[in-house]
């Protein structure tokens, strides 16, 4: 399993409406980079170039995402793992999304995502950003919001992050969802096993919706298994 790491720059947060105006990838084994300015066919706002600093002068001309698309595949053949921080809510499903609009078929790649890392081996920390990561773990400031910047600094500090764990034991382990917990991971009865947690706080974190984020989606698997979902719903407020 090849680790690639990429990075995505848009127009927006939507990706039924928003186009990718930017990918990177950073191949770490060969040692290879590919990153691309895309003309996204259509205006770029002005509150994405503030953050990113792209400009519409500065994809004029430049490759349609199809293009793009082809030599992301072949950037990527093989036995390749995808990696991208916040990959699950934003980088993926804008590939799916582009990959569609140019009738390129996306190939059936794995992915990992750095984000869902961080918030479930270090609930520690108050935030999980990738500027924030950066700082907690020392490593240098960087271009923050252009993709191969970024990619660079996630590669550096995911390696960090999961030390000498090989790849396809980090990829089972964000994948095997609800397996292995057992005890409530945050909060007041943090390591307190699920069985003998107060149905009121899980009713509670139901009803605040917490139970629903994307970090929280192995406790909210376990509950189901357990058959506490289930008294948490008739569980009165």
């Amino acid at each position: 399993m090849r680790p690639i790491y990429y990075d995505t720059e848009t127009t927006g947060i939507r990706p039924d409406k928003d186009r990718i105006i930017e990918i990177a990838l950073f191949d770490k084994e060969r040692d290879k980079t590919l990153s691309m300015l895309i003309d996204p066919e259509m205006p770029i706002p002005l509150e994405s170039s503030q953050i990113t600093g792209i400009t519409d002068e500065m994809v004029a001309g430049k490759p349609k995402f199809k293009e793009a698309a082809e030599q992301m595949v072949e950037f990527c053949e093989g036995d390749s793992v995808l990696i991208a921080h916040n990959n699950d809510n934003f980088d993926k499903k804008f590939l799916e999304a582009e990959f569609a609009r140019a009738g390129v078929e996306l190939p059936e790649y794995k992915y990992i995502d750095t984000l869902k890392w961080a918030r479930k081996y270090r609930p520690d920390l108050p935030r999980h950003a990738l500027q924030y990561l950066r700082q907690v773990y020392g490593l240098e400031e960087n271009n923050a919001h252009r993709a191969l910047d970024d990619v660079i600094i996630m590669s550096q500090l995911f390696t960090m992050m999961i030390d000498d764990l090989p790849m396809e034991m980090v990829y089972k382990l964000l994948n095997e969802k609800g397996k292995k917990m057992r005890q409530m991971p945050f909060g007041k009865h943090r390591g307190v096993p699920l069985e003998k947690v107060p149905p009121t706080y899980l009713a509670w974190l139901a009803k605040s919706g917490a139970l629903d984020k994307p970090e929280n989606d192995d406790l909210k698997t376990t509950l189901s298994e357990l058959g506490l979902l289930k008294s948490v719903q008739t569980t009165p407020s």
